[in-house]
């Protein structure tokens, strides 16, 4: 396997750069496959790196043409990463680099570096694609200003920063503030421009524009306004002012990731940002509006302060993740917009944890760094910034990030920064919250509650599962928000945040008076908010579960509460295939159906039903190995047993109509999702699904359209949907995605694979686009559980086939497929052996790229579960 000889980069091997550069002047000759790039570079020695050592600068994948240090020609040694020269060479401490490479963008299928996406250059460089442009120390402690000059044919040339000056076939620009070489960026292309404008606190005008494909002009309003809200916010909340008088985003149909915060260009793949009420769904509105301020946010972190390493990456991506939830949760509803982070967070997340690609928010070693872009780094350590801004308090929380900016601007930091600056504002030792840093996994908590009529005690015992690497766990600080309630319903106890930092600790809490004529224990909500990411391991029956999601006032563990029941019955619902679901289960659903103070959204979440992935856990910890395809069965069974009792169910179907023309608006979109659910309810009463139809057929928004096809597809009534679908929209890549993505996920694991594979050889699929390739494969091995794990192997085979495939045109792409395996030691045997398989022949591919080949290895050498 490829992995056994490339190195291991580790977290205790970090040394200081040897050069530190203080300006760059980079030219470009634009060429499909020839272009040519000119590198000057001010160069001096780093003071505080170890003396007298040699020059050595990444790069790959290039041609260097010419080298020179202040103006004398050079011959450095030159190999496939990077190239060196003898301090001996150097005429002293300070000095100019140039040099001129060739690269071929146009080949360029992994889409790092200088790539070409249907005729526009476009560059992505984080995290180590600038090495592919031209020979520079590509790492992000490296901070300097840049001056960019472009030329070529192309009518738009954009870089980083304000523009300097331009003419026919060029163009300059110059970003002021220092920056890593990951936040380069570079576009060319026939492109048109959707602008506005925003003026800042201190009455400062920044131009702003979207770039985007002739005809696309219109589809970008939306993402406009979201910017000027996030511009707005971040000023309001944080303080903070954008620093530039150009604030661009350009929109890339081939794009690896889902957005790119390079300096003043941010760089988006055009799902984020193309919207229009025909062409995009409730989720991608959503999406657009918080990855627009996830990029924009990255401007002060991210990007004025940076990470020191890539082990740090959670420095700048968990607290932006963490600004941007903040900022969801501002715009649209926070409870729903918190239930919604949660169960992403479970999904992907504790998944993560629970198995061989577990890790640390900041890891402590890699072969690949692109592997290391996970929901642990990203969603964990939003987690974790959320849990210190609980612990220290709103007040504590801005003054130590006022301090953090005021302090470290233009700075490169470690965690131990993160952590020092917050100890410096609180007075307070953080040294044990810093573990979740540092420790892999996620916290099991149990409660013990005793009532002595007076006195309410909890005794809480937190303990954390071994994970690769860490096989001994420490005690974490787990802020822990608790209410209390008498069995009446009222507040015995406003909520409370405790402190738990020990392997086993007890709390009496204080309640306030028992209502006259209530009799019965107390009865506690804990975790209120998803305030610590653990998992609660209670042994309460069903009926403190129907108990708090009738009365519980905290909207999170109200939701928790109906999904703890709901996951209860459908284990039992698994074990016994002839067992009804408890007819108090479904009275409290339509409670919380029937609630007119509840939001929709809320409603719909309510409503719907954990996943295959979260039943088959919990069957997984009474040691069974369940069957997916069994435990789908038993959610049709429940899933057709709320419908039936729900009554006048299509009339409430027809009650939810939005009126007027579409709007993303929040209130809207509730409605539209308890709609969805509710017409999946319908649907499961109809053997012609004749409402999903009727919806289709009739539906004016992509919301409604996108949920009535996936219905018909799961109720095998989509041949003529389907087809008028593709015939409308086959000019529209991002709705073709969705047409691929819904058959990948909604066909019947019966017939899921031979779709999958029929549509592998659809005129419209190429494999070698990212977001085609994620909707179909993707779509198909992460959203059908059934169909993937179908008993005979086939899902298994083709996933295989296809990372095998991709793996040498598109590494990245393929490794994130082949993490999809993950989880295979958890199967029964059957299974095991069939992924095994797979997994080997992967593990075997001549030339396999360290990327997929790092994320096999840690899967097959991952323990028996």
């Amino acid at each position: 396997m490829r992995t056994e000889t490339a190195p291991t980069i580790r977290l205790k091997d970090y040394t200081p750069p040897a050069y530190l550069v203080d300006s760059v002047h980079l030219t470009f000759a634009l060429h499909p496959t020839a272009t040519r790039v000119t590198a000057r570079l001010a160069m001096r020695v780093n003071p505080a790196a170890a003396p007298g050592q040699d020059l050595a600068l990444d790069g790959e994948a290039m041609e260097l043409i010419s080298a020179a240090i202040d103006g004398v020609k050079v011959s450095p040694n030159v190999t496939k990463t990077g190239l060196v020269l003898p301090a001996a060479e150097l005429p002293g401490d300070s000095f100019e680099w140039v040099c001129e490479t060739e690269i071929s963008p146009e080949t360029n299928t992994a889409l790092e570096g200088l790539y070409m996406s249907k005729g526009m250059y476009c560059t992505q460089c984080e995290a180590e694609g600038f090495r592919k442009i031209t020979y520079f120390p590509d790492r992000p402690d490296v901070m300097s200003v840049y001056t960019v000059r472009i030329e070529g044919e192309q009518p738009v040339l954009l870089s980083n920063g304000n523009p300097t000056a331009s003419g026919p076939g060029w163009a300059e620009w110059h970003d002021p503030h220092p920056k890593p070489s990951y936040l380069f960026a570079l576009v060319a292309g026939d492109l048109v421009s959707h602008n506005d404008s925003f003026t800042t606190r201190s009455g400062r005008d920044v131009a702003l524009k979207i770039f985007v494909r002739p005809g696309d002009e219109g589809r970008c309003a939306y993402a406009m306004d979201a910017l000027k809200r996030s511009m707005k916010w971040d000023e309001d909340v944080y303080r903070l002012e954008y620093d530039l008088d150009l604030f661009m985003i350009v929109a890339v149909d081939d794009f690896n990731m889902g957005a790119m915060e390079n300096k003043g260009l941010n760089i988006f793949n055009s799902k984020y940002v193309l919207a229009s009420p025909e062409t995009a769904t409730d989720l991608d509105y959503e999406l657009i509006e918080g990855i627009i301020a996830h990029e924009y946010f990255h401007n002060w972190t991210g990007n004025r302060i940076t990470c020191r390493d890539w082990f740090q990456l959670c420095l700048k991506e968990g607290l932006t993740v963490y600004r941007d939830q903040q900022f969801s949760a501002d715009q649209r509803s926070a409870p729903v917009q918190r239930i919604g982070n949660v169960a992403a967070l479970r999904a992907r997340q504790f998944r993560e944890d629970a198995g061989p690609l577990a890790h640390p928010v900041r890891p402590e070693e890699y072969i690949e760094i692109n592997n290391f872009y996970t929901a642990t780094v990203y969603e964990k350590g939003a987690e974790v910034i959320g849990m210190l801004h609980s612990l220290i308090g709103d007040e504590a929380y801005h003054r130590g990030m006022d301090r953090y900016f005021e302090v470290h601007d233009n700075q490169a930091l470690t965690i131990e920064d993160w952590i020092a600056n917050f100890e410096a504002v609180t007075n307070r030792d953080l040294s044990q919250f810093a573990r979740w840093y540092a420790q892999a996994g996620t916290p099991r908590v149990t409660v013990e509650e005793a009532w002595d009529g007076a006195t309410l005690k909890l005794t809480f015992r937190q303990s954390t599962p071994p994970t690769p690497g860490q096989p001994e766990k420490s005690p974490l600080v787990l802020p822990l928000a608790i209410g209390v309630l008498w069995p009446d319903g009222s507040e015995a106890m406003e909520t409370r945040l405790l402190e738990i930092s020990e392997a086993e600790q007890t709390v009496e809490l204080e309640l306030n008076d028992r209502p006259v004529n209530v009799t019965g224990a107390p009865i506690p909500s804990i975790n209120r908010g998803f305030s610590a990411p653990i998992i609660l391991e209670q042994t309460v029956g069903t009926e403190r579960h129907a108990f708090l999601l009738a009365h519980d006032t905290d909207p999170f563990n109200r939701w928790e509460s109906g999904r703890a029941y709901l996951r209860d019955m459908l284990v039992r619902m698994v074990q016994d295939a002839d067992l009804a679901p408890d007819a108090a289960l479904l009275d409290g659903l339509l409670a919380v159906l029937d609630d007119t103070a509840l939001d929709p959204a809320f409603k719909a979440l309510a409503l719907g039903f954990p996943s295959i992935d979260d039943i088959f856990l919990d069957l997984r910890k009474t040691g069974a190995r369940p069957d997916p395809q069994v435990i789908s069965d038993a959610r049709t069974r429940l899933d057709r047993a709320l419908a039936a009792h729900v009554p006048g169910l299509a009339d409430r179907l027809g009650q939810l109509a939005v009126p007027g023309p579409y709007t993303p608006d929040a209130a809207a979109a509730g409605k539209r999702a308890l709609s969805g659910r509710l017409l999946g309810l319908v649907s499961r009463l109809e053997p012609d699904a004749a409402t999903a139809r009727a919806t289709f057929a009739a539906a004016d928004n992509m919301t409604q359209s996108m949920q009535a096809l996936e219905i018909l597809i799961r109720e095998g009534q989509a041949k003529d949907a389907l087809a008028s679908f593709h015939q409308r929209w086959q000019g529209n890549a991002g709705v073709i995605d969705k047409w691929f993505s819904a058959q990948a996920r909604a066909t019947p694991a019966k017939q899921a694979v031979e779709a999958v594979r029929a549509l592998t050889a659809h005129p419209d699929f190429d494999y070698k686009t990212p977001n085609r390739f994620r909707a179909l494969i993707g779509g198909f091995a992460a959203g059908n559980v059934t169909g993937f794990h179908r008993a005979d192997g086939e899902g298994y085979r083709l996933l295989a086939d296809w990372v095998v495939t991709l793996d040498p045109i598109n590494p990245q792409t393929a490794a994130r497929m082949a993490g999809l395996f993950e989880s295979w030691r958890q199967y029964d045997e059957p299974r095991q052996a069939l992924m095994l398989a797979q997994l080997q022949r992967i593990a075997d591919l001549p030339g396999l790229s360290k990327d997929t080949g790092e994320i096999v290895s840690r899967i097959l050498d991952a323990p028996a579960a």
